[in-house]
């Protein structure tokens, strides 16, 4: 069996005092569940970082094919120098919460992210469940949430025609 490896990794000093107000006002603003998926983002970040760094040197053939895969989930970059300077928050943007949010699909980041878990939120008429979804450009607007189901519409109407046989068998 595959062992699954951390996609983040802990701050060096846990107890510094201006990241912890930093990260808690991100979390309050994007509605996060905790601090690991900041520390996942900030990651992310990272590694795109690290590619562009490489594709420095390189022909603009793969420096165009890397900006092309970031506009696809939304992240505004023409250059080295602008993936460079993306942010933690960026990418937090992108995540099919904060879009909900964005979009007033959900009043709150909570409640997006309860909508989301609860399986409310349609992708291009496909359920999505992951609040950390990075929606990309072209899905951005086939987002919907699920109509309600007639279940509750045809139990109201046998729960009439109860009342009606009642009514009936009482007179």
């Amino acid at each position: 069996m595959k062992r699954k490896h951390k996609k983040y990794s802990k701050p060096k000093r846990p107890f510094d005092k201006e990241r912890i107000e930093e990260e808690a006002k991100i979390r309050e603003e994007f509605g996060l569940k905790n601090k690991k998926e900041i520390w996942r983002a900030e990651s992310e970040i990272k590694g795109i970082r690290e590619r562009a760094k490489k594709l420095i040197s390189v022909g603009p053939e793969e420096q165009r094919a890397l900006f092309e895969r970031l506009k696809k989930i939304g992240l505004n970059v023409n250059s080295i120098a602008d993936v460079l300077s993306l942010d933690k928050k960026d990418y937090l943007k992108r995540r099919l919460q904060t879009i909900l949010v964005k979009k007033r699909l959900a009043l709150s980041p909570k409640s997006a992210r309860q909508l989301i878990v609860h399986k409310k939120v349609l992708i291009n008429n496909h359920v999505v469940n992951s609040p950390s979804y990075i929606v990309p450009l072209d899905f951005e607007e086939k987002i919907s949430l699920k109509k309600r189901e007639k279940k509750k519409v045809e139990k109201a109407k046998t729960d009439e025609t109860r009342s009606e046989n009642k009514i009936e068998v009482k007179q």
